[in-house]
Order: C-alpha cells, then sequence, then structure tokens
C-alpha cells in the first residue's frame, strides 16, 4: 500500500539490494544521489513495435534524452507491478497490461550535467494499446519503433541521445532473445531483496 498524503518517497538500498530507509523522490537526485529502486518497462503496442520516449526538457533528471518507454520509482510498500501500472497512467496516459519481469537484477549509474542517477532497476515489458497521452512534465515525445531497429542504431551508434541506461538495457535484452515475445520471464527470486519484498504475488 502507498501512502498519498506527503511527498512521493523512493526505497533507499544498501549495496546488497536491501532495504535501506526512504527518502523524498523530489530529493534524491543530485550529485551524490544514494542507491535506491526503481524499475524500467518497455511497452509494445498492437503492431509489435516498442513505444520509446522522450524525456521532457523540463525533467531534473537526464532531460530531452531518448528512453524506454517510462520508468519509475515503487514507493514503500508498493508491489512493482502496481508501480509499473500506476507509471504508466501518469507518464503515457496509457493502461498498462500485465507487466513482464525480463531483467530482474539491472542496476547502473549515469550522470548528466552534475546530476547522478544510481539504481537497482528492475526491467519488465508489457502490451498497451490505444494513442499515448502524454504528461507534458514527463515526456516530449513518443516514437514507436521495430525491436530490430532499435537494437541496430544501439549496436551502430546512430541514435544519438539515447539514455545510457536504455542502451545497457538494449544490449541486455538483445542477448535475450529477437525481441520481447522472445525474451523469457525472469524469476522473481532474482529481484533485488528490496524489490522481492515488494513484488507482486
Amino acid at each position: 500500500m502507498v501512502i498519498d498524503d506527503g511527498p512521493e518517497l523512493v526505497v533507499l538500498l544498501d549495496p546488497d539490494g536491501a532495504a535501506a530507509g526512504t527518502a523524498p523522490k523530489a530529493e534524491v537526485h543530485h550529485a551524490r544521489t544514494p542507491l535506491h529502486l526503481a524499475f524500467s518497462c518497455y511497452l509494445v503496442d498492437d503492431a509489435g513495435r516498442l513505444l520509446m520516449t522522450r524525456r521532457a526538457a523540463v525533467k531534473r533528471t537526464f532531460p530531452g534524452v531518448w528512453t524506454n518507454s517510462f520508468c519509475g520509482h515503487p514507493g514503500p510498500g508498493e508491489a512493482l507491478d502496481d508501480a509499473v501500472r500506476r507509471r504508466g497512467r501518469q507518464e503515457l496516459g496509457v493502461d498498462v497490461g500485465r507487466p513482464r519481469l525480463v531483467l530482474p537484477a539491472f542496476r547502473y549509474r549515469a550522470e548528466q550535467d552534475g546530476v547522478v542517477e544510481c539504481e537497482m532497476c528492475p526491467v519488465f515489458t508489457a502490451r498497451v494499446s490505444g494513442t499515448p497521452a502524454p504528461d507534458p512534465a514527463e515526456v516530449d515525445d513518443v516514437r514507436p519503433v521495430a525491436w530490430a531497429d532499435l537494437v541496430a542504431a544501439v549496436r551502430e551508434g546512430t541514435w544519438t541521445g539515447l539514455s545510457p541506461w536504455s542502451v545497457q538495457q538494449v544490449a541486455e535484452l538483445a542477448a535475450l532473445g529477437d525481441g520481447p515475445d522472445a525474451w523469457p520471464t525472469a524469476d522473481p527470486a532474482a529481484l533485488p531483496p528490496a524489490a522481492r519484498l515488494t513484488a507482486a504475488a
């Protein structure tokens, strides 16, 4: 359960991925961002294409970069599946199908303009129908992309301005299979301990 009163909180982690407290989301990203729990999601539309998004220019972290469909942070006690669906509605105005875990142990650190991201960030994929209606505070643009074209662009470096985490994720996902339908569902036991505690049953 997530309490809506007060600031949005993120779950802080120790080096092994166990919960180590909380911090307000609005205050957690800076030059010395602590390790915290997040997630990424790759949405697949009715035509089998991935929805890539350009982060809004007004965002504090990595403004204006192209990335996966959306990212977010589960709140304390919030199931990961619920957090993915919530964030899909908030960022893109879409109802997300059942999220499927594909990279349970993804972790990265990246920096842009002195602001650091430092996350354990399980990766999901999900189906989506309908036309996105992005929140302009979150997303500036949405681009449907064939998986093979995205992999080629990452490998060849022809799509400049991609988020560093999506570049890493695409490489890892490509090793799993030729597109979302081929990616095996991952074992939730491989999630960071804090994420296992908040994973949907």
